[in-house]
């Protein structure tokens, strides 16, 4: 519901529905005294499911665990791993002491480990032992290497100096310097129920409890820093946007390190009382619509290109989806024939489209399930409730009228306290009237839907993730062969961008495609590595020397035959 105060593009969400004035450990326990008996969390690849009086056991042991080992309020608890029920159990035991949870995404290598770690101040770490291609144990060992000597929490990292503890979530490959989960565990028993409820009742909702990392324009990720107020209050409103209760049953395939998965995912049915439910520690479309059909669920979750891969699966007629009402699709733009096989074919039509960033914990605008299909699948929605929404020109930040193309700016609860001990980009990001300054594109049309036309910035969506050019350039600058570099997104059929690298080679250097890529294996996440790499000699310029990535675009997208 909205209110519109003027024909200009500007709109504030209302609701009769109030703020929650809580913090996250609260708000768990509500929920678990309201429903305990109820399924809470079903983790299908690990073979557990919790009732939510099962998950608190699991979340304040946790706690209990964590404390006897030292973790303090506000200090950084990293978490690297794939989905899983340990996730989400620290999650919810992070927040039940006050520690502030670092999201690390799975598919970071060294270079990016090492930079969130320490731009964090990580005093401790959860971690996966190995999944797919990644081993993440031999990963952090080559960072810090002395978890190979010493007993757990013994360590000291000469790179990471601020780590103190590492804990394994694969016990059989936890190094000597490293708990395993189980052994991290027994501590619990040292810390009492009692001393738990003391700690969690010193806590704040304006509090920090979560940060998490974003590429930015300047080169390094930034740490977008949330409080309980912040993620707690998007989680539920989310939810509501989809009439979610305690009946409803959400298959989580997207990912927990993201926003997408820890807030609209797992808040969203924490204070709905909504079941969890992880189809797999990645994304797989069969798993995915197993899930569905064998757990009942009403509500799914995904990026275009998931429900795309659901769709075409060779079996996708045998899977019963006739339970599935609602569910979020985003990450980018869903082609509208998308939209309408989501709605007929898998049975949601409820389904709604959501917009947002990291940095506004995430949504701002969502369609109501009510919505025409054309606005589903032409616009990103209309204002969240206690929210606030305006379009300004760039160049002079007036409010522009409607239907006409300006930035898209918000302000409310969702925006974030800042950027992790990074003023500067936070002051830029935040103006001094607290709006934030998205770099998006936008119209707004007479009904307040807001629809995307483009970026201020030069951001690729490859498949949901965004991948800022400036750091993947930082990061191909310490190649020695490479003179200069751009990055830009070109067109992809099936993840929407693919990256593609513009390189000028130093004088007398020789290098190739394959040898770019193969220099950029293990060091950065596998999706920011370039699929095109084009060797030129100069780059189109404006008289003035700006580098014009939009020609780039325009010259790749014809040589490539991707039009």
């Amino acid at each position: 519901m909205t209110r519109q105060h003027s024909p200009t593009s500007y709109v504030s969400g209302i609701s009769d529905t109030p703020l929650k004035g809580q913090t996250i450990g609260d708000c768990f326990d509500d929920t678990v005294a309201r429903f305990a008996d109820r399924d809470a969390l079903i983790s299908r690849h690990q073979g557990l499911r919790y009732s939510w009086k099962e998950l608190q056991a699991a979340v304040n042991q946790t706690a209990r665990a964590l404390l006897a080992l030292g973790v303090t309020k506000g200090e950084r608890v990293g978490i690297w791993s794939p989905n899983c029920a340990e996730w989400t159990i620290s999650q919810f035991a992070t927040a039940k002491i006050g520690a502030i949870l670092v999201n690390i995404n799975p598919s970071y290598r060294t270079h990016e480990l090492e930079y969130a770690l320490r731009q964090s101040e990580a005093s401790t770490l959860i971690l996966q032992g190995k999944f797919k291609a990644s081993d993440y144990v031999a990963t952090l060992a080559e960072l810090a290497p002395e978890l190979r000597d010493g007993g757990p929490g013994t360590f000291s990292s000469a790179k990471l100096p601020e780590l103190k503890r590492v804990i394994c979530l694969d016990g059989d490959r936890a190094l000597t310097g490293m708990f395993s989960w189980q052994s991290m565990l027994a501590h619990a028993d040292e810390i009492s129920e009692a001393h738990l409820a003391e700690v969690q009742a010193t806590l704040q909702f304006d509090d920090p409890i979560n940060i998490q990392y974003t590429s930015g324009t300047t080169g390094a990720p930034k740490g977008a820093t949330l409080s309980h107020h912040n993620i707690l209050n998007n989680g539920f409103f989310v939810a509501r946007t989809m009439a979610l209760t305690e009946n409803d049953r959400m298959v989580i395939p997207v990912p927990l390190y993201h926003c997408f998965g820890m807030v609209m995912g797992n808040l969203g049915c924490v204070t709905h009382g909504t079941t969890m439910i992880y189809p797999g520690d990645g994304f797989d479309p069969e798993a995915t619509l197993l899930a569905v059909s064998e757990e009942k669920a009403t509500t799914l979750y995904g990026v275009p290109t998931m429900f795309i891969a659901e769709l075409e699966h060779p079996d996708f007629e045998s899977f019963d989806l006739s339970h599935l009402r609602t569910g979020i699709m985003a990450g980018s733009i869903c082609p509208i024939e998308v939209m309408r096989k989501v709605i007929d074919r898998m049975n949601m039509q409820d389904v709604t489209i959501c917009y947002g960033m990291t940095e506004t914990s995430p949504v701002s605008l969502q369609t109501q399930t009510d919505a025409p299909l054309e606005k589903r699948v032409t616009t990103v929605g209309s204002i969240h409730p206690h929210l606030e929404v305006k379009l300004v020109s760039p160049e002079t930040g007036a409010v522009v009228p409607r239907g006409e193309t300006g930035e898209l700016c918000t302000r409310g609860y969702s925006v974030m306290l800042g950027y992790w001990n990074n003023d500067e980009a936070t002051a830029k990001a935040i103006d001094s009237a607290r709006w934030m300054h998205t770099g998006d594109l936008a119209t707004m049309d007479e009904e307040g839907y807001v629809a995307i036309v483009g970026r201020i910035k030069d951001m690729i969506i490859r498949g949901g993730e965004n991948i800022y050019p400036r750091e993947i350039e930082d990061f191909l600058y310490t190649h020695p062969a490479i003179s200069d570099v751009q990055v830009i997104g070109v067109p992809d059929e099936k993840y929407g961008e693919e990256v593609m690298a513009w390189v000028k080679l130093a004088d007398g250097q020789e290098l190739t495609a394959d040898e770019l890529q193969a220099f950029c294996k293990g060091k950065i996440a596998h999706y920011k590595i370039p699929r095109y790499v084009k060797f030129v000699d100069e780059f189109p310029m404006t008289v003035t020397g700006k580098i014009q990535k939009f020609k780039m675009r325009e010259e790749a997208t014809h040589e490539l035959g991707l039009a």
